[in-house]
């Protein structure tokens, strides 16, 4: 039955690309298509048939085991994406923007994850026993991160132009890297605390601290070294190998630390990317051509990243109890993400003394969120389910997964909205009658 795992995936890859015609249908984004694909392929839906229409046992199932043996595509398409996010830090970019939109990125995300830790941990004091303090620092980490698909589909359909879009463009593509660094140093304490044990000084803050220097190290090594072999290469096809080395060397390196002769370091396969992928896209001159191709080729992994992200969906916390549990946390962190988006980009815009219209309505179309805080919700669940943190596993990507699904519903008409008060969305012309031959 072991062989059967590439039809599975053959279908799998199938049943999305049909999705995005259903969501185009609806108007939706495709990630949406590509969720709920892998919720109804995954153990929890499709795999009932093959369960006697029963969630015992249901983590025996073939399907189960499918999805299990291929998450390995997550870690390494997530890597794929911190690659991309660091691409964006090109210092030419950096020197246009200046430091306003820097301070305005700082804020917005900052402010985002400030009022839902604020929120969550009111929740904590209230409920411990539901809303554990690793839940509380994991999400809060990943409340940080914007997903720009929604947001720049709204502005290309719309033709949108202004102050408030050239503002918008370059947030977007620094928010997810400065959601990177929040990540890497929250996590690494939530961690500590799931793991149990006495904590310490060294482990809630020395240890985290070690680890994310090791990481940034790594990644510039990687980086520097790929770009100093890329000058031997003329051939697009064999940069992009660099390139695709560059992320299964993070990768590998991660898995490689946390083994306990090496320490037994949780490093940060993202920041390793992210690092690479900047120093890649400075130094290298032809950095454009290589990554255009990067992008067609990495298509289809961020497609079966999303799939299997909605197949480890684990529905029976819906009905073990915990439902109740799932969607008010997810309220919390959805009114209290948008708030903390809103006011961050507001106090950023305010301090830099940006336009009127910048102030008042960039926070609304920073409500996507998608990708990047996908992949972290998946990572932040294998590295629970390792130290026996199953419940937070579980709640956290339920949480998210659930709240994706509502952003990427809201957060195109939020843009809309936004840009069309902003007056950068360009009114449409009534139909004029037809006129009369008579």
């Amino acid at each position: 039955m072991e062989n059967l795992i590439f039809v599975y995936i053959a279908v799998l890859l199938l049943a999305a690309l049909l999705s995005t015609r259903l969501m185009k249908i609806f108007k939706l984004p495709n990630v949406t298509g590509y969720i709920v694909t892998g919720i109804i392929m995954g153990p929890f839906v499709l795999g009932l048939f093959f369960n006697n229409f029963t969630y015992e046992g249901i983590k025996e199932d073939y399907i189960y085991q499918f999805v299990s043996k291929i998450g390995w595509v997550s870690t390494v398409a997530l890597g794929f994406i911190a690659f991309s996010i660091g691409t964006s830090f090109k210092t030419s970019v950096l020197k246009t923007v200046g430091k306003r939109v820097i301070i305005i990125t700082i804020f917005e995300a900052i402010g985002a994850s400030l009022l839902v830790i604020i929120a969550l941990l009111i929740g904590h004091f209230i409920a411990p026993e539901h809303i554990s303090l690793e839940l509380v620092l994991t999400l809060s980490a990943i409340a940080s991160a914007t997903a720009p698909a929604a947001t720049l589909m709204v502005i290309k359909q719309y033709k949108a132009h202004g102050e408030l879009v050239n503002t918008l463009l370059p947030v977007v593509a620094l928010d997810d890297a400065v959601a990177l660094i929040l990540f890497a140093v929250l996590f690494q304490i939530a961690s500590g605390i799931a793991s149990g044990g006495e904590l310490s000084f060294y482990k809630m803050i020395g240890k985290p601290l070690i680890e994310i220097a090791i990481s940034l190290g790594i990644g510039a090594v990687v980086g520097l070294f790929i770009s100093f072999i890329n000058r031997f290469f003329k051939s697009r096809n064999n940069k992009l190998v660099l390139c695709i080395f560059s992320v299964f060397v993070s990768v590998g390196l991660y898995f490689l630390f946390k083994q306990p002769f090496m320490g037994g370091f949780e490093l940060s396969s993202l920041l390793m990317c992210m690092v690479a992928g900047a120093l890649f896209t400075n130094i290298c001159k032809d950095s454009d051509r290589t990554l255009d191709v990067l992008d067609r080729f990495t298509s289809p992994i961020y497609m079966m990243f999303f799939v299997i992200s909605g197949a480890s969906l684990d529905l029976t916390i819906f009905f073990n109890g915990n439902g109740g549990i799932v969607v008010l946390i997810a309220f919390i962190y959805i009114i209290f993400r948008v708030i903390g988006k809103y006011l961050g980009a507001f106090t950023g815009a305010s301090i830099t003394k940006s336009e009127p219209k910048v102030k008042k309505y960039l926070g609304l179309t920073l409500v996507p969120q998608a990708g990047v805080a996908i992949g972290l919700a998946t990572t932040t669940n294998k590295l629970f389910n390792e130290v026996g943190a199953f419940e937070a596993a579980s709640l956290v990507l339920a949480i998210i997964l659930t709240s994706t699904l509502v952003y990427e519903l809201i957060g195109p008409l939020a843009s809309k909205y936004a840009l069309t008060k902003a007056g950068e969305i360009e009114a449409e012309e009534p139909l004029k009658p037809k006129e009369s031959n008579k």
